[in-house]
């Protein structure tokens, strides 16, 4: 089955483009979460009316991207936990803590677009990923302090 998607989807494709996928998985979840519709002659030719909203909403999109990455390139921010001797945490700070700390500096970012390839249990300063679009990605750097 052909469908036209109308979203971006992982692993399937960008809004407006016709992807072949299983009638099941097309008839069953794409089409009635309104994700995707049927790639008939009709809605091929609304496509190409719908390509230009989606991409006026993705220049959009990627413009308010690119404000939230400037204000994220560059940031430093400061979590303190508790550590024993030589520096080493009792716990470990995770993408969740670091979440925490850039929502209280003001920039709102789902724990899950923090892109830390294991939690940090080391004091010390580190430079982190922050995923706010597919291709942009600005770096933070997180101090790590001990708790006093």
């Amino acid at each position: 089955m052909k469908v036209i998607l109308r979203e971006d989807i992982e692993k399937l494709g960008k809004a407006g483009e016709v992807v072949k996928v299983a009638d099941g998985y097309g008839r069953n979840f794409l089409i009635p979460r309104n994700l995707a519709f049927l790639a008939n002659v009709r809605n091929m030719k609304t496509l190409e009316h719908d390509r230009r909203v989606i991409e006026t909403r993705a220049k959009k999109a990627r413009k308010a991207a690119e404000d939230v990455a400037q204000t994220l390139s560059g940031m430093a921010i400061a979590i303190s936990a508790k550590a024993g001797e030589e520096g080493k945490l009792f716990g470990a700070v995770t993408s969740r803590d670091i979440a925490e700390a850039l929502e209280k500096a003001g920039v709102k970012t789902d724990r899950k677009s923090i892109q830390l390839a294991e939690p940090i249990k080391q004091v010390g300063e580190y430079k982190v990923k922050v995923r706010v679009a597919a291709e942009v990605v600005p770096e933070i750097t997180v101090n790590v302090t001990a708790e006093e």
